[in-house]
C-alpha cells in the first residue's frame, strides 16, 4: 500500500512506484547540475515529457529547442531523457556544441541492441510508438528497422529469414507479449530473436496503479499529456472499469470528478515532480468531500 492521506471525509491513496523514475530523475539532475555551471544550455526538444517541470528548468535558463539550427549561440546541448540518433549527436558536435548525455540508461540499452540486431544482418522490428522521440532515437541506431504498434503490425512485414525484436522502454508489457507471440507464430521456421527491453519500473507502476485502481471510487493520473507512459497509465486503469481521470495539473481538477466519491486512487507519470503531486493533494484537501 502506497502514502495514505485523509482529506475531510475523503480517503486518498497514493499508487506505489508512481512519479519519477530512476532515468527521469537523472536526466534532470544532470540538466540541473549542466545549468549551475553557467553558459547558454539547450534540450534538443523537452529534457522529459512534462511541461510544468520544463518550464522549472526554463526558469533556471535552459532553452528548449526544436532544431539544431536554433542553436545559434555556443553553448551545451542537453541529450533528453528519450536520446537522440547518431546522426543527430554528431550534426549537433559539428554545430560546436558540447553534447551532455541525460539519455536514460535503459533507452541506451536499447539502443545498443537495435544495433547490435542490425549489424547482424536482422531485420529489426521496434515495439512502439513510431512518433515518440524514444522510438525516433533507436531508428538511428537500426536504419531500416520497422515500427508496429502491436501485433497487428506483423501482417505488414515481408517474411525474413532472421528477425530481432526490441521495444520502446515505456510500452505495455501485455501488448508486447502479444506481439512477440504472434511473431513466433507467423514466422515459424525463421530465426528470432527478442530483447525485452520495457522498463521494471513501468510494469511495478502499471502494476500498482490497477491494484489500486480495483479498491478505489475514483482513479486520479497525474502527468504530462504529452507523456507516453502516463496515457498508458490512464487506459490500464479506465480498463478496469473505475472512472479515471488523467490530469497534467491540480487546476484541471473539477469538484465533479470527486462528487460522492470518498477513495480516490492516484497515481503519476514517471515523468511527474513530487511537487505538482502535493499541489494536487492540496487542492483535493480543499474540496468538499
Amino acid at each position: 500500500m502506497g502514502q495514505v492521506i485523509q482529506a475531510g471525509g475523503r480517503t486518498i491513496e497514493m499508487a506505489e512506484n508512481s512519479g519519477f523514475c530512476f532515468g527521469v530523475r537523472r536526466a534532470i539532475q544532470i540538466t540541473e547540475e549542466t545549468l549551475a555551471r553557467g553558459g547558454r544550455v539547450y534540450s534538443l526538444g523537452s529534457v522529459i515529457h512534462n511541461p510544468q517541470e520544463i518550464q522549472r528548468l526554463e526558469g533556471l535558463g535552459l532553452r528548449v529547442i526544436e532544431m539544431l539550427e536554433e542553436a545559434v549561440e555556443p553553448g551545451v546541448l542537453i541529450i533528453r531523457s528519450h536520446g537522440v540518433s547518431p546522426a543527430t549527436a554528431a550534426a549537433a558536435e559539428a554545430r560546436g556544441l558540447e553534447l551532455v548525455d541525460a539519455t536514460c540508461p535503459l533507452v541506451k540499452r536499447a539502443q545498443s541492441l537495435a544495433r547490435k540486431l542490425h549489424d547482424e544482418q536482422y531485420r529489426v522490428v521496434v515495439v512502439g510508438d513510431a512518433k515518440h522521440p524514444e522510438v525516433e532515437a533507436i531508428l538511428g541506431y537500426a536504419p531500416g528497422a520497422a515500427v508496429i504498434d502491436g501485433p497487428e503490425g506483423l501482417g505488414d512485414l515481408v517474411t525474413q529469414a532472421r528477425l530481432g525484436i526490441v521495444s520502446q522502454t515505456t510500452q505495455s508489457p501485455r501488448r508486447f507479449r502479444e506481439t512477440t507471440a504472434e511473431a513466433a507464430r507467423r514466422f515459424q521456421g525463421h530465426e528470432l530473436r527478442v530483447f525485452h527491453t520495457i522498463c521494471n519500473a513501468t510494469v511495478d507502476r502499471q502494476a500498482a496503479a490497477m491494484e489500486l485502481a480495483g479498491r478505489v471510487d475514483v482513479m486520479i493520473v497525474l502527468g504530462g499529456h504529452n507523456s507516453a507512459n502516463t496515457r498508458e497509465l490512464a487506459r490500464l486503469c479506465t480498463s478496469t472499469g473505475v472512472p479515471t481521470y488523467h490530469l497534467e495539473t491540480a487546476e484541471e481538477l473539477e469538484e465533479a470528478m470527486l462528487a460522492g466519491r470518498v477513495r480516490v486512487g492516484v497515481t503519476a507519470g514517471a515523468s511527474t515532480p513530487a511537487w505538482l503531486v502535493e499541489r494536487f493533494i492540496e487542492t483535493v484537501k480543499g474540496l468538499d468531500a
